[in-house]
């Protein structure tokens, strides 16, 4: 009996169960759907005033370079120790000596010919004298007084041509000796001892050891950044000439060296639409220990030029940037929007706003993918 009516009861039971819950349903009250804010973080925005630096590279090159050749020929008799490649030499110092012989001799026929010619300048001018003062006594006659003044004449032009000739042979035999004409390095020597130079024969190429230029390249946008006239022509005056920070890698170490923008080239590169700027660079003193060295000629270096020095402009991280010229502002009802900004320099860590932005605004650096305008967030401080 059991078998039979407990499952009898049971489906009865459920059956009163189910006709009470159908008769007496539960009613549940409508809400809306709770919002929680994303957290984003934010920034305030400040106006500050920023020095603008533009970048650029280059290799290092002579500022000045002097081919060494002589005024005048002759066999090689001596030549310095210090007319090496790579050597240091001071301006004025001998590096090459011709055979003195030959000069020797012409000086001292050509003094042999001056003191004659002195002589006679100065018996014609006697003798000129002479006939003058008797022509005015009526004791001379007029062909003899214009016989005595040319003598003379010719006396005068001689001795002028004498004087000229030593002159000239003595320069020639002091010119036997080359000299430095800066302090230099030594790039190459293209003589040896005994041999024959003509005059004009190039005998050695010097590089400027006191300072060095830096070629680099300027995009036509960057000139604007620069706190120097545009259109000037020449070199900058000191005051004007902005500074300049070079950093190289030389023998496994990194070096800097400060140096100034000299001047800008006329013509625009059609290629890269860029100017030639000149860095120059004084090299340090013959002191060749501490931090600093000479920039060595040829070196790939970086260059860090100073620039204008703007007021009123707002620094930010360039990763706050959206679709190119916009931001996201959140307001003080912590509502997240779009703005459009002027952009004044995009440059690699961060971006200069010149517009649309006031001071005290809160602008979202997170990079939160979907935004919708007006969403809600909540705001986190930090610091820029």
């Amino acid at each position: 009996m059991k078998r039979v009516l407990m499952p009898i009861g049971i489906l009865l039971g459920s059956i009163v169960i189910s006709v009470v819950l159908i008769r007496n349903p539960t009613r549940v009250s409508e809400s809306a759907p709770e919002i929680i804010p994303i957290s984003v973080r934010v920034a305030e925005v400040q106006s500050e005033s920023v020095q603008l630096f533009i970048e650029s590279q280059g290799k290092a090159q002579a500022a000045r370079q002097a081919s060494l050749s002589s005024n005048v020929q002759g066999p090689v008799a001596w030549v310095s120790p210090s007319l090496e490649a790579g050597a240091y030499v001071k301006a004025g110092e001998p590096l090459l000596r011709l055979e003195l012989a030959d000069f020797e001799t012409a000086v001292t026929r050509s003094r042999a010919s001056y003191e004659q010619a002195s002589a006679e300048a100065a018996f014609a001018t006697a003798d000129l004298a002479r006939i003058t003062e008797l022509a005015a006594k009526r004791l001379a006659s007029e062909s003899e007084l214009q016989n005595a003044e040319r003598a003379a004449t010719v006396a005068t032009a001689r001795l002028a041509d004498a004087e000229a000739t030593l002159k000239q042979s003595e320069l020639d035999a002091e010119r036997s000796i080359l000299r430095a004409p800066f302090n230099a390095v030594v790039a190459s020597r293209d003589v040896e001892l005994g041999q024959f130079v003509n005059r004009a024969q190039s005998v050695a190429v010097l590089f400027d050891a006191d300072s060095v230029d830096v070629r680099v390249p300027l995009a036509i946008r960057q000139l604007g950044y620069l706190d120097v006239p545009m259109g000037f022509r020449g070199e900058f005056d000191s005051a004007q000439a902005p500074q300049v920070e070079l950093t190289g890698s030389y023998g496994g170490k990194q070096y800097t060296w400060e140096g100034k923008l000299l001047r800008t080239e006329a013509t625009i590169d059609p290629n890269s639409n860029t100017v030639q700027s000149i860095i120059r660079i004084e090299q340090p003193s013959a002191d060749r220990g501490g931090e600093s060295i000479p920039l060595p000629i040829g070196l790939f270096v970086e260059a860090r030029i100073a620039g204008k020095l703007v007021e009123d402009i707002i620094s930010l991280p360039r990763s706050v940037i959206r679709n190119n010229s916009q931001v996201l502002v959140v307001d003080a009802e912590n509502k997240m929007y779009y703005r459009d900004v002027d952009i004044y320099r995009l440059e690699q860590d961060r971006v200069l706003i010149s517009g649309g932005l006031l001071p005290g605004e809160k602008i979202c650096t997170s990079p939160i993918q979907a935004v919708v305008d007006g969403m809600s967030v909540r705001p986190v401080l930090e610091m820029i």
